[in-house]
């Protein structure tokens, strides 16, 4: 997986985000104004005397985009950077995430209206850097903030959602309708003056960064100029990766998977007062499993409350146990307790580790000679997910 790099220093935190009124109508006012702007940019190349003006106020439009896009990427570093430095909250973050995705979508829809003005000009084609800059407004809008969004905006009961940040690089993950869903940035890996890259290059990257995932389907790409997006829609979920050119590496990855198909990593259990716990554990961020069972008959316990504590910290419940005595979070950085408890009855996994965090081969050794150790004594794994299909 894309992740933070191993030697940097992170900051980590998670938030339950619900919806949000002030939030909420600023996200609708900013597309309300995003729309004004579409059409009067497109009522004033209509109205143009000659074909000459139309041409040139077609070029001036596509370039205002293109400086736009420039700075969304500007404001999504500081943004990241600022979180890193503990200087913008978990929910700061998040929310200016979410507006840099929906002033990125507002973009992109504006470019498809002046392609189609383009294509009705004589003597005009649209700029070559348009394809490119098509997918660099796409890179901003990843699964996450695509749920976070919708929890701002009402639409969802909330999400718990884990962020991770070191200066240029972003993790977000979190739990959504049966997936996992988990997003990662490196601003430090994408050339933005990078040659143009080929989809077989791209595909090529892709594959040597996630062996298993692209085993289990054959990768497509589409690009143009220095970004190649590569879509693994597989039995598992989806992987979608933006590789760059001049680096020639993955620098955005967006992953969903299939909670049920995602693979049990190393469980720990106890039987205490009647229960049989399990608790699936993964790595910093990714989904824990925990199953309630009875001790006796081995049958699922529904509707059982699950906490989780961490470190010093108390207990917060994390959930009831469904029909199939099942209950999901995501995983801790540190040590972490499961308790189960339907009163008088109690059962306790203590001490829970974290697995090692998995990396993609061409990351696992990176380090900044400026920063210090993360967990020194954990080794990373370089692999990926969702396993073959012999998981």
């Amino acid at each position: 997986m894309l992740s933070t790099p191993s030697a940097a220093d992170r900051r980590v935190g998670s938030l339950t985000r619900t919806s949000d009124l002030g939030t909420s109508l600023g996200l609708a006012v900013g597309d309300a104004d995003a729309a004004f702007r579409t059409e009067a940019t497109i009522q004033r190349v209509e109205t143009a005397e000659t074909t000459a003006e139309r041409q040139r106020r077609l070029a001036d439009a596509f370039d205002r985009i293109d400086r736009a896009e420039a700075s969304l990427e500007r404001r999504q570093a500081a943004a990241i950077t600022a979180h890193a430095a503990g200087e913008m909250t978990d929910r700061e973050l998040l929310d200016e995430l979410v507006r840099i995705a929906a002033v990125a979508e507002a973009r992109d829809r504006h470019l498809g209206r002046l392609g189609d003005l383009a294509d009705e000009t004589d003597g005009f084609s649209s700029p070559d850097f348009v394809a490119e800059l098509r997918l660099r407004l796409q890179a901003y809008r990843g699964p996450v903030r695509t749920v976070a969004a919708e929890a701002l905006r009402g639409g969802d009961a909330g999400a718990e959602i884990r962020v991770e940040s070191s200066p240029n690089a972003l993790v977000l993950a979190t739990i959504h309708d049966g997936q996992y869903v988990r997003e990662s940035v490196r601003h430090d890996r994408w050339d933005r003056d990078g040659e143009p890259i080929s989809s077989e290059a791209a595909i090529d990257v892709t594959s040597a960064s996630y062996p298993e995932t692209t085993a289990l389907r054959e990768p497509n790409a589409f690009g143009a100029g220095s970004i190649q997006r590569v879509t693994v829609p597989h039995e598992f979920g989806e992987l979608r990766t933006f590789v760059s050119g001049g680096t020639e590496r993955v620098f955005v990855e967006h992953q969903r998977v299939d909670l049920a198909s995602f693979p049990d990593v190393d469980p720990v259990s106890t039987t205490e007062d009647g229960f049989a716990v399990t608790v699936n554990r993964t790595y910093p961020g990714g989904p824990i499993t925990v199953t309630v069972v009875d001790e006796e008959t081995g049958a699922p316990i529904p509707g059982i409350t699950v906490t989780r504590s961490v470190g010093d910290d108390g207990s917060e419940a994390i959930g009831d146990t469904d029909e199939t005595g099942v209950v999901r979070t995501l995983s801790p950085d540190q040590p972490y307790r499961i308790t189960v408890v339907d009163e008088p009855r109690v059962a306790v996994i203590d001490e829970i580790q974290p697995t090692p965090t998995p990396r993609l081969a061409d990351d696992a050794d990176e380090s900044d000679a400026n920063t210090t150790a993360v967990n020194a004594d954990a080794q990373p794994e370089t692999t990926d997910f969702p396993p073959a299909t012999a998981r």
